[in-house]
């Protein structure tokens, strides 16, 4: 059985585990979906999501581990493969279930956090699992999602931070700095930043070792 793997950044591809390859689409809906149709085309017979996201849910700290229970894509929720959905949170200790919600903007502020969670109670949001849900509904495909917190619920995300990702998913340090000199009022903000990525990328890949290179599908 052939799985696709869709990511947002090279960082999170790095924790799959061995031989799984993974397509980075760098937090930009539209790559996401054409990666996800290109697989299907080449043969793919279920579509995963996985990395790190935010946290909507204020109970939720980084590194805690989501498996989507369905993925709240504009007007719409598409449920997430049932069966795939529990063998994932059977393997992996401490994980949840809970809806996602797949975004096409940085969820960056508090305010914007509380509404998303308000709106249907989606615990986590991130840019791809919206756009990737959406290609295995219309394709008749199992769909997971496998995501740890980063930045949770009560911590906004300084501007400065999000200029760095590039569109294949590479890391954009210079940009970073660059607007870190307009901005130096967001350092203690982008070392928070890094503390969480670092917190959630951890969780990550110790959920990618537990459930190895099936990926629970």
């Amino acid at each position: 059985m052939i799985v696709a793997v869709i990511v947002g950044m090279k960082s999170e591809a790095a924790l799959l585990p061995a031989g799984v390859p993974g397509v980075c689409a760098g937090g930009v809906n539209a790559r996401a979906e054409a990666l996800a149709r290109h697989a299907l085309a080449e043969g793919a017979e279920g579509l995963i999501s996985i990395g790190i996201a935010g946290g909507l849910d204020p109970a939720l700290q980084p590194g805690a581990i989501i498996i989507g229970s369905g993925v709240e894509a504009g007007d719409r929720v598409i449920a997430c493969d049932p069966s795939w959905r529990d063998r994932l949170l059977a393997a992996i200790a401490g994980s949840r279930a809970g809806l996602v919600h797949g975004s096409e903007v940085a969820a960056a502020t508090t305010t914007h956090k509380r509404l998303l969670f308000q709106r249907r109670g989606a615990v986590i949001v991130d840019m791809e699992s919206g756009a990737v849900a959406r290609v295995a509904a219309e394709a008749g495909k199992p769909f997971a999602c496998l995501r740890a917190v980063s930045d949770p619920a009560g911590r906004a995300l300084p501007l400065s931070a999000l200029v760095g990702l590039g569109p294949e998913g590479d890391t954009r340090p210079l940009a970073v700095m660059a607007a870190l000199l307009r901005r130096p009022q967001d350092l203690p903000g982008l070392i928070r930043v890094g503390l969480d990525t670092k917190a959630g990328l951890s969780a990550l890949g110790r959920a990618l070792k537990v459930v190895g290179p099936t990926l629970g599908f």
